[in-house]
């Protein structure tokens, strides 16, 4: 209990001075519980806003793809320089050290390996996403063909619905079939489905007219590295999309399966958060590489 016998009478109170506005650095989180904003904190940087998350939940469709084969060797050595690490439950619990320290985006919905990862796509118990502490929840949203559409839509409802009773923000992550689109319409759409159906942070792909899908959605969005690209073109994509109105990238393949990862990443950290060039990005790499 507190000493009560020099108890002081509060005398500073700043009179004069208004308090000041605690406007949020998140992009359509100034309204959100504390415990939502905290985690989503945790993921975007307090001074530039932005986010490298490193994506590695591949393996939960695809196995042990290139890069993929031992997450001990080839992942864990890159998680110091990212910002957010976006994986499944499995490989949380088994390959990633606790003291690692950093925020976790967890890959909540699980689908076949056959024929499309969004094959009767369930949602995992919200208590697992709590046991493990995690700041954000990924769940795919795919448009266009009925029955994925409304499967997936009610994934991403029900998670928004249990992440916004615990304080867990969810994120969309669109989808793209062989049949879907991949422009501008399609990305803005699907992108502001994600966000009116409660999504605090949306995924999708970089395209011709980005910076109409950013402007259209009330969330921030994070771009998908997609397919291996040569480096070089792969942080021109950073660039292009940060420039465009992103909040960062998720890059999987484009990190991991490079000639020199732990070259790549940081390249990639200095292009989003301190506005490298990709040219200067591509020095930074070849500096760094091995």
């Amino acid at each position: 209990m507190a000493d009560l016998d020099d108890l002081r009478e509060g005398s500073r109170f700043g009179i004069g001075t208004p308090v000041e506005s605690q406007s949020f650095h998140i992009k359509g989180a100034d309204n959100l519980p504390w415990g939502m904003k905290d985690r989503l904190n945790r993921i975007f940087n307090s001074k530039t806003g932005k986010s490298v998350m490193l994506a590695f939940d591949h393996g939960f469709i695809m196995g042990p793809t290139s890069g993929l084969e031992r997450i001990d060797l080839n992942i864990v050595p890159l998680i110091e320089y990212a910002d957010c690490l976006m994986c499944a439950r499995g490989i949380l619990r088994s390959s990633v050290p606790a003291t690692a320290n950093k925020p976790i985006c967890l890959r909540s919905d699980a689908g076949t390996s056959i024929l499309t990862e969004l094959n009767d796509n369930v949602l995992i118990d919200i208590e697992d996403a709590i046991r493990m502490n995690v700041s954000a929840m990924a769940v795919m949203l795919a448009i266009g063909d009925p029955k994925m559409e409304a499967t997936t839509i009610a994934n991403l409802y029900k998670a928004v619905d249990q992440g916004t009773r615990y304080g867990i923000p969810v994120m969309g992550v669109t989808a793209v079939g062989k049949d879907m689109a991949r422009d501008a319409r399609y990305f803005g759409l699907a992108s502001r489905i994600c966000a009116e159906n409660g999504a605090n942070i949306v995924k999708t792909y970089y395209c011709d007219g980005f910076e109409n899908v950013v402007a259209a959605c009330p969330v921030p969005i994070v771009i998908a590295g997609g397919k291996k690209l040569p480096e070089f073109e792969a942080l021109e994509l950073c660039y292009k999309a940060i420039n465009d109105g992103a909040a960062g990238v998720d890059m999987g393949r484009n990190v991991f399966q490079s000639e020199d990862p732990i070259a790549m990443i940081q390249a990639v950290h200095a292009v989003v958060h301190n506005g490298l060039t990709p040219q200067q990005g591509i020095e930074m790499f070849n500096d760094l590489k091995k």
